[in-house]
């Protein structure tokens, strides 16, 4: 039976072990990756024990079962930023909504809880200790290094467009949405921005700053008239009055949109965009 490195000598074999994977690039890694590169004198089991032994010490942090996040303790290792654990606890998934407009620098919001957006149906630890299901929109937290998040499951065909891997610095990429996803999702999913007036607000700021043929694009595609309504009415109000809007005012509409689909559906009405403005309303 092999013996169990302890004490300070079982901290330097861990040490050393998640050295090696810091060296590799590694600065979040799975058990498995751990097993992978572990030395030729070190058992499948023992690596499982030795990163106990680091977490314990706080060489490491567990993210969730079989996940570690490495730290600036550790020789050759950094502190992972935020937005990787984020996409790192749940894959695939993208930084978005609140988070990726404070990356760019379009809101003076400071988010407390890190946002990210995913095709899966994610059950976070908090739903299974309280027995609840998972998709309940976006109403339970993920704890981890310290850290909250949040994650908001879309269709698979909404998670098909508009991201893209950025690089925070040297070492570490990302996927966030980009700017014209995160001014779409404003308005395609206003509740998670505290309400529509942050999108009317981010269209004034950024005026011409934007690629709009793209917005306009990704409006489209992400099939709803009145995600589309609600962003072109919003567009053409804050000054933008562009052929490239056309598209938007032309999609066959059934039925009024309310502006801000968390307030009451009372308020002016604009029948070129099937508009309800339900702004100035209490909510409901």
């Amino acid at each position: 039976m092999e013996k169990r490195p302890t004490g300070e000598y079982g901290l330097s074999r861990g040490i050393g072990l998640a050295s090696r994977l810091a060296e590799a690039g590694l600065y979040v890694f799975t058990t498995e990756d751990a097993v992978r590169l572990r030395p030729d004198d070190v058992s499948p089991t023992t690596v499982r024990y030795l990163l106990k032994l680091l977490t314990d010490a706080g060489w490491i942090i567990r993210l969730r079962r079989g996940l570690y996040a490495g730290t600036g303790r550790l020789p050759g290792g950094v502190d992972v930023p935020p937005f990787v654990i984020a996409t790192s606890l749940v894959s695939p998934s993208a930084v978005a909504f609140l988070s990726a407009l404070a990356h760019y620098g379009l809101t003076d919001q400071i988010p407390r809880v890190i946002t990210a957006v995913t095709p899966r149906k994610v059950v976070v630890p908090s739903m299974r200790e309280a027995g609840q299901a998972a998709g309940e929109r976006g109403q339970h937290l993920w704890h981890a290094a310290g850290l909250d998040f949040r994650y908001v499951s879309i269709l698979p065909k909404r998670f098909s467009f508009g991201i893209e891997v950025v690089w925070l610095d040297e070492r570490f990429r990302v996927p966030v949405t980009d700017r014209e996803r995160t001014v779409l999702d404003l308005f395609a999913l206003p509740r998670l921005f505290g309400g529509l007036g942050e999108g009317i607000s981010v269209l004034e700021r950024i005026g011409e700053d934007i690629d709009l043929e793209k917005l306009v694009a990704y409006a489209l595609r992400y099939d709803s008239v009145a995600v589309a309504k609600r962003l072109g009415w919003s567009l053409e109000q804050t000054g933008t009055g562009r052929s490239a809007l056309i598209p938007l005012l032309e999609l066959p509409a059934s039925h009024f949109t309310a502006l801000d689909p968390g307030r009451v559906r009372r308020g002016p009405r604009d029948r070129r965009w099937m508009i309800i403005d339900n702004r100035t309303e209490d909510r409901a």
